[in-house]
Protein backbone atom coordinates (compact mmCIF):
# COMPACT_ATOMS: atom_id res chain seq x y z
CA UNK A 1 0.00 0.00 0.00
CA UNK A 2 2.77 2.43 0.86
CA UNK A 3 4.96 3.40 -2.10
CA UNK A 4 5.42 7.09 -1.29
CA UNK A 5 9.02 7.54 -2.46
CA UNK A 6 7.90 6.63 -5.98
CA UNK A 7 4.68 8.65 -5.89
CA UNK A 8 5.76 11.68 -3.92
CA UNK A 9 8.72 13.41 -5.61
CA UNK A 10 8.72 16.61 -3.52
CA UNK A 11 11.19 17.24 -0.71
CA UNK A 12 9.12 16.39 2.37
CA UNK A 13 11.28 18.10 4.96
CA UNK A 14 11.61 21.30 2.92
CA UNK A 15 7.84 21.53 2.51
CA UNK A 16 7.28 20.90 6.23
CA UNK A 17 9.77 23.62 7.17
CA UNK A 18 7.86 26.04 4.93
CA UNK A 19 4.56 25.13 6.59
CA UNK A 20 6.04 25.55 10.06
CA UNK A 21 7.41 28.97 9.12
CA UNK A 22 3.94 29.97 7.91
CA UNK A 23 2.40 28.58 11.11
CA UNK A 24 4.75 30.80 13.16
CA UNK A 25 3.82 33.80 10.99
CA UNK A 26 0.10 33.17 11.60
CA UNK A 27 0.64 32.86 15.36
CA UNK A 28 2.59 36.12 15.37
CA UNK A 29 -0.18 37.87 13.43
CA UNK A 30 -2.81 36.58 15.84
CA UNK A 31 -0.86 37.82 18.85
CA UNK A 32 -1.11 41.39 17.54
CA UNK A 33 -4.09 43.12 19.28
CA UNK A 34 -4.85 44.97 16.04
CA UNK A 35 -6.05 41.71 14.47
CA UNK A 36 -9.30 41.94 16.46
CA UNK A 37 -10.17 45.14 14.54
CA UNK A 38 -10.55 43.05 11.40
CA UNK A 39 -12.95 40.16 12.22
CA UNK A 40 -12.80 38.76 8.68
CA UNK A 41 -9.00 38.52 8.75
CA UNK A 42 -9.07 37.09 12.27
CA UNK A 43 -11.46 34.34 11.16
CA UNK A 44 -9.25 33.59 8.16
CA UNK A 45 -6.11 33.38 10.34
CA UNK A 46 -7.88 31.18 12.91
CA UNK A 47 -8.89 28.72 10.21
CA UNK A 48 -5.40 28.68 8.68
CA UNK A 49 -3.81 28.03 12.06
CA UNK A 50 -6.25 25.18 12.70
CA UNK A 51 -5.43 23.66 9.28
CA UNK A 52 -1.67 23.84 9.94
CA UNK A 53 -1.63 22.86 13.61
CA UNK A 54 -1.90 19.08 13.22
CA UNK A 55 0.79 18.90 10.53
CA UNK A 56 3.16 21.10 12.53
CA UNK A 57 2.63 18.99 15.64
CA UNK A 58 3.46 15.84 13.66
CA UNK A 59 6.51 17.55 12.15
CA UNK A 60 7.79 18.51 15.59
CA UNK A 61 7.50 14.86 16.63
CA UNK A 62 9.17 13.83 13.35
CA UNK A 63 12.09 16.20 14.06
CA UNK A 64 12.38 14.92 17.63
CA UNK A 65 12.51 11.28 16.48
CA UNK A 66 15.07 12.10 13.81
CA UNK A 67 17.25 13.91 16.37
CA UNK A 68 17.07 10.97 18.79
CA UNK A 69 17.97 8.55 16.01
CA UNK A 70 21.00 10.58 14.96
CA UNK A 71 22.08 10.96 18.58
CA UNK A 72 21.94 7.20 19.12
CA UNK A 73 23.95 6.56 15.96
CA UNK A 74 26.66 8.88 17.25
CA UNK A 75 26.57 7.13 20.62
CA UNK A 76 26.99 3.74 18.96
CA UNK A 77 29.90 5.03 16.92
CA UNK A 78 31.94 6.46 19.83
CA UNK A 79 30.92 4.13 22.68
CA UNK A 80 32.83 0.96 23.46
CA UNK A 81 30.41 -0.39 26.07
CA UNK A 82 28.53 -3.30 24.41
CA UNK A 83 25.53 -2.95 26.73
CA UNK A 84 25.02 0.74 25.91
CA UNK A 85 25.55 0.05 22.23
CA UNK A 86 22.95 -2.73 22.28
CA UNK A 87 20.40 -0.53 24.08
CA UNK A 88 20.92 2.30 21.59
CA UNK A 89 20.55 -0.09 18.65
CA UNK A 90 17.32 -1.54 20.10
CA UNK A 91 15.90 1.95 20.64
CA UNK A 92 16.84 2.93 17.09
CA UNK A 93 14.82 0.03 15.73
CA UNK A 94 11.71 1.42 17.45
CA UNK A 95 12.55 4.98 16.41
CA UNK A 96 12.92 3.98 12.75
CA UNK A 97 9.54 2.21 12.79
CA UNK A 98 7.75 5.24 14.28
CA UNK A 99 9.66 7.63 12.02
CA UNK A 100 8.63 5.65 8.94
CA UNK A 101 4.98 5.54 10.01
CA UNK A 102 4.94 9.28 10.79
CA UNK A 103 6.62 10.12 7.50
CA UNK A 104 3.94 8.23 5.60
CA UNK A 105 1.17 10.04 7.51
CA UNK A 106 2.77 13.43 6.84
CA UNK A 107 3.03 12.75 3.11
CA UNK A 108 -0.68 11.94 2.99
CA UNK A 109 -1.55 15.07 4.98
CA UNK A 110 0.43 17.21 2.53
CA UNK A 111 -1.73 16.15 -0.42
CA UNK A 112 -3.68 19.28 -1.46
CA UNK A 113 -7.25 19.22 -0.19
CA UNK A 114 -10.24 19.66 -2.45
CA UNK A 115 -11.50 23.24 -2.29
CA UNK A 116 -14.89 22.06 -1.00
CA UNK A 117 -13.51 20.02 1.91
CA UNK A 118 -13.64 22.87 4.42
CA UNK A 119 -17.29 23.64 3.67
CA UNK A 120 -20.25 22.67 5.80
CA UNK A 121 -22.64 20.13 4.27
CA UNK A 122 -26.27 19.39 3.58
CA UNK A 123 -27.10 15.69 3.78
CA UNK A 124 -30.17 14.09 2.21
CA UNK A 125 -31.17 10.53 3.13
CA UNK A 126 -33.97 8.83 1.17
CA UNK A 127 -35.58 5.42 1.51
CA UNK A 128 -35.00 3.29 -1.57
CA UNK A 129 -36.15 -0.23 -2.42
CA UNK A 130 -37.67 -2.15 0.47
CA UNK A 131 -40.83 -0.29 1.48
CA UNK A 132 -41.28 0.26 5.23
CA UNK A 133 -37.96 -1.46 6.02
CA UNK A 134 -36.11 0.96 3.72
CA UNK A 135 -37.65 3.90 5.58
CA UNK A 136 -36.65 2.40 8.93
CA UNK A 137 -33.11 1.93 7.60
CA UNK A 138 -33.05 5.56 6.41
CA UNK A 139 -33.88 6.50 10.00
CA UNK A 140 -31.03 4.29 11.24
CA UNK A 141 -28.60 6.02 8.88
CA UNK A 142 -29.75 9.43 10.11
CA UNK A 143 -29.22 8.31 13.70
CA UNK A 144 -25.73 7.03 12.78
CA UNK A 145 -24.80 10.39 11.27
CA UNK A 146 -26.31 12.25 14.24
CA UNK A 147 -24.11 10.30 16.66
CA UNK A 148 -21.06 10.71 14.43
CA UNK A 149 -21.56 14.48 14.28
CA UNK A 150 -22.05 14.63 18.06
CA UNK A 151 -18.75 12.80 18.50
CA UNK A 152 -16.96 15.36 16.29
CA UNK A 153 -18.66 18.34 17.89
CA UNK A 154 -20.55 19.32 14.74
CA UNK A 155 -23.88 21.14 14.80
CA UNK A 156 -26.78 19.27 13.16
CA UNK A 157 -30.00 20.97 12.11
CA UNK A 158 -32.95 19.27 10.42
CA UNK A 159 -34.14 21.09 7.29
CA UNK A 160 -37.02 18.90 6.11
CA UNK A 161 -38.41 15.44 6.73
CA UNK A 162 -41.13 13.07 5.63
CA UNK A 163 -41.78 10.45 8.29
CA UNK A 164 -42.90 6.89 7.59
CA UNK A 165 -45.92 5.41 9.37
CA UNK A 166 -43.93 2.34 10.49
CA UNK A 167 -40.97 4.38 11.70
CA UNK A 168 -37.96 6.05 10.12
CA UNK A 169 -38.16 8.45 7.20
CA UNK A 170 -39.17 8.35 3.60
CA UNK A 171 -36.68 11.18 3.33
CA UNK A 172 -34.86 13.57 5.64
CA UNK A 173 -32.53 16.51 4.94
CA UNK A 174 -30.24 18.11 7.49
CA UNK A 175 -27.30 20.48 7.65
CA UNK A 176 -23.98 19.80 9.38
CA UNK A 177 -21.77 22.64 10.55
CA UNK A 178 -18.24 22.24 11.89
CA UNK A 179 -14.60 21.62 10.99
CA UNK A 180 -13.92 19.88 7.64
CA UNK A 181 -17.50 18.56 7.45
CA UNK A 182 -17.71 18.03 3.70
CA UNK A 183 -14.15 16.67 3.62
CA UNK A 184 -15.30 13.75 5.78
CA UNK A 185 -18.95 13.34 4.80
CA UNK A 186 -18.44 13.45 0.99
CA UNK A 187 -17.56 9.75 1.02
CA UNK A 188 -21.08 8.87 2.22
CA UNK A 189 -22.82 9.75 -1.06
CA UNK A 190 -24.29 6.71 -2.77
CA UNK A 191 -26.52 3.69 -2.19
CA UNK A 192 -26.37 2.04 1.23
CA UNK A 193 -27.72 -1.53 1.36
CA UNK A 194 -28.97 -3.31 4.49
CA UNK A 195 -29.48 -7.05 5.00
CA UNK A 196 -31.51 -8.02 8.08
CA UNK A 197 -34.78 -9.45 9.36
CA UNK A 198 -37.31 -6.57 9.32
CA UNK A 199 -39.48 -6.03 12.39
CA UNK A 200 -42.46 -6.51 10.06
CA UNK A 201 -41.23 -9.97 8.92
CA UNK A 202 -43.18 -12.81 10.54
CA UNK A 203 -41.26 -15.69 8.94
CA UNK A 204 -37.81 -14.65 10.18
CA UNK A 205 -36.42 -14.19 6.65
CA UNK A 206 -33.53 -11.84 5.90
CA UNK A 207 -34.54 -9.03 3.54
CA UNK A 208 -32.39 -6.65 1.50
CA UNK A 209 -33.37 -2.99 1.44
CA UNK A 210 -31.61 0.22 0.49
CA UNK A 211 -31.41 3.93 1.14
CA UNK A 212 -29.61 6.62 -0.82
CA UNK A 213 -27.45 9.35 0.70
CA UNK A 214 -26.49 12.59 -1.03
CA UNK A 215 -23.94 14.89 0.61
CA UNK A 216 -23.83 18.42 -0.81
CA UNK A 217 -21.34 21.16 0.09
CA UNK A 218 -23.09 24.15 1.61
CA UNK A 219 -22.27 27.22 -0.47
CA UNK A 220 -22.61 30.96 -0.06
CA UNK A 221 -24.33 33.32 -2.45
CA UNK A 222 -20.95 34.36 -3.86
CA UNK A 223 -20.21 30.73 -4.84
CA UNK A 224 -23.14 30.43 -7.21
CA UNK A 225 -25.35 33.08 -8.82
CA UNK A 226 -29.11 32.55 -8.89
CA UNK A 227 -31.34 35.03 -10.70
CA UNK A 228 -34.29 35.85 -8.37
CA UNK A 229 -36.60 36.08 -11.40
CA UNK A 230 -35.95 32.37 -12.06
CA UNK A 231 -37.47 31.39 -8.71
CA UNK A 232 -41.03 30.42 -7.85
CA UNK A 233 -41.70 30.60 -4.12
CA UNK A 234 -44.72 28.82 -2.64
CA UNK A 235 -45.94 28.72 0.94
CA UNK A 236 -47.85 25.84 2.47
CA UNK A 237 -48.96 24.52 5.83
CA UNK A 238 -46.29 22.40 7.48
CA UNK A 239 -47.04 18.91 8.75
CA UNK A 240 -45.31 16.33 10.88
CA UNK A 241 -42.92 16.80 13.78
CA UNK A 242 -42.13 20.28 15.01
CA UNK A 243 -44.76 21.29 17.54
CA UNK A 244 -48.38 22.45 17.53
CA UNK A 245 -47.59 25.54 15.46
CA UNK A 246 -46.90 23.54 12.31
CA UNK A 247 -50.58 23.01 11.54
CA UNK A 248 -51.71 26.56 12.29
CA UNK A 249 -49.72 28.77 9.88
CA UNK A 250 -48.56 28.62 6.26
CA UNK A 251 -44.93 28.94 7.33
CA UNK A 252 -43.40 26.20 5.17
CA UNK A 253 -41.54 27.32 2.04
CA UNK A 254 -41.01 25.60 -1.28
CA UNK A 255 -38.63 27.20 -3.79
CA UNK A 256 -38.49 26.03 -7.41
CA UNK A 257 -35.71 27.06 -9.78
CA UNK A 258 -37.79 27.08 -12.94
CA UNK A 259 -35.01 26.79 -15.58
CA UNK A 260 -33.72 23.54 -14.05
CA UNK A 261 -36.77 22.28 -12.14
CA UNK A 262 -34.71 21.93 -8.94
CA UNK A 263 -36.90 22.16 -5.82
CA UNK A 264 -35.99 22.84 -2.20
CA UNK A 265 -38.30 23.17 0.75
CA UNK A 266 -38.11 23.73 4.48
CA UNK A 267 -40.82 23.52 7.14
CA UNK A 268 -38.90 23.07 10.37
CA UNK A 269 -38.83 26.70 11.58
CA UNK A 270 -41.68 28.81 12.93
CA UNK A 271 -41.23 31.73 10.53
CA UNK A 272 -41.44 31.95 6.76
CA UNK A 273 -38.24 34.01 6.73
CA UNK A 274 -36.19 31.31 8.48
CA UNK A 275 -37.64 28.56 6.31
CA UNK A 276 -36.96 30.59 3.16
CA UNK A 277 -33.36 31.15 4.22
CA UNK A 278 -32.79 27.43 4.75
CA UNK A 279 -34.60 26.44 1.57
CA UNK A 280 -32.37 28.84 -0.37
CA UNK A 281 -29.30 27.25 1.22
CA UNK A 282 -30.54 23.84 0.04
CA UNK A 283 -31.27 25.15 -3.45
CA UNK A 284 -27.80 26.71 -3.78
CA UNK A 285 -26.21 23.46 -2.56
CA UNK A 286 -28.16 21.34 -5.08
CA UNK A 287 -27.32 23.63 -8.00
CA UNK A 288 -23.65 23.80 -7.00
CA UNK A 289 -23.60 20.04 -6.58
CA UNK A 290 -24.63 19.51 -10.21
CA UNK A 291 -21.48 21.32 -11.34
CA UNK A 292 -19.37 19.57 -8.70
CA UNK A 293 -20.64 16.17 -9.86
CA UNK A 294 -19.62 16.98 -13.44
CA UNK A 295 -16.14 17.91 -12.22
CA UNK A 296 -15.87 14.74 -10.13
CA UNK A 297 -16.88 12.53 -13.05
CA UNK A 298 -14.34 14.20 -15.31
CA UNK A 299 -11.61 13.75 -12.71
CA UNK A 300 -12.66 10.17 -12.03
CA UNK A 301 -12.45 9.35 -15.73
CA UNK A 302 -8.83 10.51 -15.68
CA UNK A 303 -7.93 8.90 -12.35
CA UNK A 304 -10.08 5.76 -12.66
CA UNK A 305 -10.95 6.52 -9.04
CA UNK A 306 -12.90 4.05 -6.92
CA UNK A 307 -13.68 6.70 -4.34
CA UNK A 308 -14.87 9.99 -5.88
CA UNK A 309 -16.65 8.95 -9.04
CA UNK A 310 -19.55 11.35 -8.67
CA UNK A 311 -21.90 8.41 -9.37
CA UNK A 312 -24.66 8.72 -6.78
CA UNK A 313 -26.33 5.53 -8.01
CA UNK A 314 -23.36 3.32 -7.11
CA UNK A 315 -23.76 0.80 -4.28
CA UNK A 316 -21.06 1.85 -1.85
CA UNK A 317 -21.72 -0.10 1.36
CA UNK A 318 -23.54 -3.11 2.79
CA UNK A 319 -24.73 -3.40 6.40
CA UNK A 320 -25.25 -7.10 7.20
CA UNK A 321 -26.97 -7.40 10.60
CA UNK A 322 -27.05 -11.22 10.98
CA UNK A 323 -23.24 -11.32 10.65
CA UNK A 324 -22.61 -7.98 12.39
CA UNK A 325 -20.65 -7.03 9.27
CA UNK A 326 -20.09 -3.79 7.40
CA UNK A 327 -18.49 -3.87 3.94
CA UNK A 328 -17.40 -0.79 2.00
CA UNK A 329 -17.20 -2.00 -1.59
CA UNK A 330 -15.02 0.86 -2.87
CA UNK A 331 -11.96 -0.15 -0.86
CA UNK A 332 -12.89 -3.76 -0.04
CA UNK A 333 -13.01 -2.91 3.66
CA UNK A 334 -14.89 -5.36 5.90
CA UNK A 335 -15.45 -4.74 9.61
CA UNK A 336 -17.26 -6.92 12.13
CA UNK A 337 -18.29 -4.10 14.46
CA UNK A 338 -21.58 -3.10 12.86
CA UNK A 339 -23.22 -2.25 16.19
CA UNK A 340 -20.48 0.28 16.98
CA UNK A 341 -20.67 1.78 13.48
CA UNK A 342 -24.44 2.28 13.75
CA UNK A 343 -23.76 4.10 17.03
CA UNK A 344 -21.68 6.64 15.12
CA UNK A 345 -18.23 5.04 15.12
CA UNK A 346 -17.61 5.78 11.44
CA UNK A 347 -14.06 7.06 11.93
CA UNK A 348 -12.23 3.93 10.73
CA UNK A 349 -14.35 3.65 7.59
CA UNK A 350 -14.03 7.31 6.60
CA UNK A 351 -10.31 7.38 7.39
CA UNK A 352 -9.78 4.35 5.15
CA UNK A 353 -11.63 6.07 2.30
CA UNK A 354 -9.71 9.30 2.84
CA UNK A 355 -6.34 7.52 2.76
CA UNK A 356 -7.19 5.66 -0.45
CA UNK A 357 -8.47 8.85 -2.07
CA UNK A 358 -5.24 10.67 -1.16
CA UNK A 359 -3.12 7.81 -2.47
CA UNK A 360 -4.90 8.12 -5.80
CA UNK A 361 -4.27 11.88 -5.81
CA UNK A 362 -0.59 11.26 -5.04
CA UNK A 363 -0.34 8.85 -7.96
CA UNK A 364 -2.00 11.43 -10.21
CA UNK A 365 0.57 14.05 -9.09
CA UNK A 366 3.47 11.69 -9.86
CA UNK A 367 2.29 10.77 -13.38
Amino acid sequence: MYFYNKLYPMDLEKKLLQLKARYNEVNAAMSDPAVFDDPENYTKLTKERSDLEEVVKDFDRYSELKGNLEGNLELIEINEDPEITEMAAAENKELKAELGRLEEELKIKLVPKDSEDSKNAIVEVRAGTGGDEAAIFAGDLFDMYRRYSDDLGWKLQILSLNESEKGGFKEISFSLEGHEVFGKMKYESGVHRVQRIPITESQGRVHTSAATVAVLPEVEEVDIHINPSDLRIDTFRASGAGGQHVNKTDSAIRITHEPTGIVAECQQERSQHQNKEKAMAMLRARMYDIELEKKQKARAAERKSQISTGDRSAKIRTYNYPQGRLTDHRINLTLYNLDAVMKGQLHEVIEGLRIQDNLEKMQEMAE
